[in-house]
């Protein structure tokens, strides 16, 4: 992002910083393009950030039976249809690494969470908003010439209810990782845009237009209220969002029929288990995906307690069945 030329810069501020553009984007495009009334069999990936979720993401958009967002569609995320027969960029699929320094090449052509940009711009508590977002899924589906979206939103989590009240017919898949490892990556990720939003403003500003606060500059945690480990440039802060976070998810929704949890460990090991998952979406298809465990030899202190309520917890969603 901080490659981005001075008129891309500009162009991103005009079409993301402004709710009443947003708004106004989003109608024209509502208005002008016509929509044909698809299934809600979609996918919708969700859970703490570094869980997994582009990996998974990525594999579930090669089977090429999703719509999704993408790089191309940026900044003009809220009007994929009209952006699309407005912009003369040539397709491009030459892969670089991802800003976040963990070894995910991407494309214009990669799917990417910029669904977010949609909830800050209407209030989810009011009635008309779940419709619009009904309305929003297939113009996205219409510009992709697809049926089923999928829909890979961090923030999502915290509005699982939602989703599945808006689509009760789609699946919620949860991505949950060993929570030490899982911590000391969203530590790692927060440091290093933190340190790269001081050398260039446009990270800051980049982030919070698309809605970006699960690390970095603009973090708001999950949970922020009596927390026992308050301070963001400590690991037991994370491992304490890991452990309020899923266990909250767990309790309130672990009785719902179209949510699942997904072990990024058992993604990474076991080549049945991401066929189970092929089975579980209805994919037509049979393919492999090459996942590649990300593991690091961790020396900070952290808390014993906080750390042994998370293993506790991860084994008990490690052991969460797939049922269609």
């Amino acid at each position: 992002m901080n490659n981005y030329s001075w008129l891309q810069q500009k162009l991103h501020q005009f079409a993301l910083s402004s709710q009443f553009m947003r708004e106004v984007i989003f109608d024209v495009e509502n208005s002008a393009i016509s929509m044909n009334q698809t299934n809600d069999n979609h996918v919708f990936v969700s859970g703490l950030s570094r869980s997994g979720t582009t990996i998974l993401l990525n594999a579930i958009h090669e089977s090429d039976e999703f719509a999704s967002l993408t790089y191309r569609d940026m900044p003009f995320v809220l009007a994929p249809n009209l952006w699309s027969k407005l912009s003369f960029n040539k397709k491009d699929i030459d892969l670089v690494e991802r800003a976040h320094g963990d070894g995910i090449k991407v494309s214009s052509e990669s799917p990417e969470a910029f669904e977010e940009v949609f909830w800050m711009t209407f209030n989810e508590n009011d009635e008309d908003t779940q419709e619009r977002f009904k309305n929003y899924v297939q113009l996205i589906n219409k510009k992709y010439q697809k049926e089923r979206y999928l829909s890979k939103n961090n923030q999502n989590i915290r509005r699982l209810e939602l989703i599945s009240k808006t689509f009760p017919d789609s699946k919620i898949l949860i991505p949950f990782r060993n929570p030490l490892q899982h911590a000391y990556s969203l530590l790692s990720q927060h440091n290093r845009f933190v340190k790269e939003s001081k050398q260039d403003k446009f990270v800051s500003n980049y982030m919070k237009w698309i809605g970006h606060t699960e690390f970095g500059p603009n973090y708001i945690p999950i949970h922020n209220k009596n927390l026992s480990f308050k301070n963001d440039l400590d690991i037991n802060h994370w491992l304490e969002q890991w452990y309020r976070t899923y266990q909250n998810c767990y309790e309130m929704l672990k009785n719902k029929g179209n949510i699942y949890f997904i072990c990024y460990e058992k993604l990474c090991s076991s080549k049945e288990y991401w066929i189970d998952i092929l089975d579980l979406l209805d994919i037509r298809k049979t393919y492999t995906f090459e996942f590649k465990e990300s593991r690091k030899d961790i020396s900070l202190t952290f808390d014993d307690g906080t750390s042994n309520k998370g293993l506790s917890l991860y084994t008990e969603l490690s052991q969460f069945k797939f049922q269609k």
